[in-house]
């Protein structure tokens, strides 16, 4: 029964795949489903080639779909909306001109000729981060005991695997290494919570934020802030209009709209010394170390997605083991254009009396 499924399943797959091959190259789709399942069949004779025309093939649809689900995950999410300047992206490597200043603005100007201004401009070269996930390992016997589709299952496992990761680093991006006159970097004010020593967010800590971004005249619209679960629990604790409001997208984490800011939630946002210095990512907490917040304006920041390979071998090809190996590469990045637009907020931190002395 299993087989005849397989042969089933393979055979509409052959269909499917030539009358699609068939219509982008201007043929009639039934000459083309026609075309693939004869390939198929001779192929099936010819056990290496065979499987070697599989492998492509399963690899070219399984990479397709990879990149489908990574881009679903970004729509919606507090990256959406972030210009994309994938389409500059040559190589895995983007180019930005990076503008040093604004030009001027004359009004009601009534001298001519107008004068010139140059802005000096300079051509970064920026690598995409590269998004490696380890080869997972699935055995002929698993294949033949389970009912279910293994090697969709698995493809699912990596895509959501690479998509935390590059939201972790995303985040870890927008925030500021340490404080700074463009790059403020803010602490809690606070109750102090008596077990971990940590000071509470509250919605005057929020105001400081807003004004930070004034100081640095980011434009009052798109302002967006991501808050670390920590603050979310604090801010429902001492804030009536944030609870009120409090209707979390569990899709997205967008929580709602307060002090100018488009809020959401993330449960893996960077973590800060206690002397203010962001950790590395996926670094351990120390004691006094937690979360920060983090806001940017969006027009501000980039991201940009390159190329997505997928690697897999046959348990045809190992005999030894009988096992196909799976696994992704995917490049992504996302920075600010110029660091004069984010904040990020830390927790403040007081040890508690059991731990001092």
């Amino acid at each position: 029964m299993k087989t005849t499924l397989k042969i089933l399943c393979a055979l509409l797959f052959n269909i499917v795949m030539g009358a699609v091959m068939a219509t982008a190259v201007d043929v009639h789709p039934l000459a083309g489903s026609a075309a693939m399942v004869a390939v198929g069949s001779v192929m099936s004779f010819v056990p290496s080639v065979g499987s070697a025309l599989r492998a492509g093939v399963y690899a070219e649809i399984w990479t397709g779909e990879l990149v489908k689900a990574l881009r679903e995950f970004l729509s919606g999410s507090w990256l959406d909306g972030v210009p994309d300047q994938s389409s500059i992206v040559n190589n895995d490597v983007i180019h930005l001109v990076d503008v040093g200043v604004d030009p001027d603005v004359l009004i009601n100007n009534t001298t001519y000729p107008i004068e010139t201004q140059k802005l000096d401009d300079g051509d970064i070269a920026i690598n995409l981060d590269k998004f490696q996930t380890k080869a997972t390992p699935i055995t002929d016997d698993e294949l033949h005991a389970i009912t279910y589709d293994k090697m969709s299952r698995v493809k699912e496992s990596h895509g959501n695997a690479i998509s935390d990761a590059k939201f972790r680093k995303a985040a870890h991006a927008l925030c500021p290494n340490e404080n700074s006159a463009t790059t403020p970097l803010l602490k809690t004010t606070g109750e102090v919570d008596p077990e971990t020593g940590r000071r509470r967010l509250t919605p005057n800590d929020l105001v400081a934020l807003k004004a930070a971004l004034d100081k640095l005249k980011v434009p009052t619209d798109n302002r967006r802030l991501v808050l670390c679960t920590d603050h979310v629990n604090d801010l429902l604790l001492v804030s009536q209009t944030f609870r009120e409001q409090f209707n979390i997208d569990r899709n997205t984490g967008k929580v709602g709209n307060l002090y100018g800011f488009t809020i959401y939630t993330y449960a893996a946002c960077p973590l800060y010394t206690t002397a203010g210095k962001k950790k590395a990512v996926g670094a351990t907490a120390e004691a006094g170390e937690f979360q920060a917040s983090f806001a940017f304006y969006t027009p501000r920041v980039f991201k940009a997605t390159g190329s997505t390979k997928m690697y897999y071998s046959e348990a045809s090809t190992d005999p030894l083991n009988q096992r196909s190996l799976i696994n992704f590469r995917h490049y992504f990045i996302c920075l600010f254009k110029k660091q004069d637009a984010g904040a990020a907020i830390m927790s403040g931190y007081e040890a508690p009396a059991a731990n001092k002395g």
